[in-house]
């Protein structure tokens, strides 16, 4: 089924659980400085208790996921030199990997919808983010 501006991406973890790439790698990159350094020498993550700041639904996260959602609350997050992939990949992480189209992500990172469609909708696979099976 080709694709359109009405399909709904997400990352599918599976992807990363099945290639050579490595996921916490790739997140610490998506944080501020000051946290990477920080939890880039940690092993192990704790978990801790985090309140969603829309809902007050208390939801328990590791410590990269906490600073995962504290460095989306930046305002450099996505900024104009991000490239569109990270871009949409934080879209993501930001929001609970919660599913998004084309014309959703657009509107939160200010690229055209279709450059979007183009990019994530076509044969390859980028960081996992792919259409949810509906």
């Amino acid at each position: 089924r080709k694709p359109t501006q009405d399909t709904r991406y997400h990352i599918d973890y599976g992807w990363w659980d099945k290639s050579n790439e490595d996921l916490r790698s790739y997140l610490l990159s998506h944080l501020l400085p000051e946290q990477r350094e920080r939890l880039s020498h940690q092993e192990e993550d704790r978990i801790i208790d985090f309140i969603d700041p829309d809902t007050g639904e208390v939801f328990q996260l590791n410590e990269l996921g906490l600073a995962i959602q504290i460095a989306a609350e930046d305002e450099n997050f996505i900024g104009p030199h991000t490239s569109l992939i990270d871009s949409i990949f934080r879209v993501f992480l930001a929001t609970g990997n919660m599913p998004m189209s084309s014309k959703d992500l657009a509107e939160r990172i200010g690229r055209k919808a279709d450059v979007i469609l183009k990019t994530i909708g076509g044969s390859i696979v980028y960081k996992g983010i792919r259409p949810v099976e509906e």
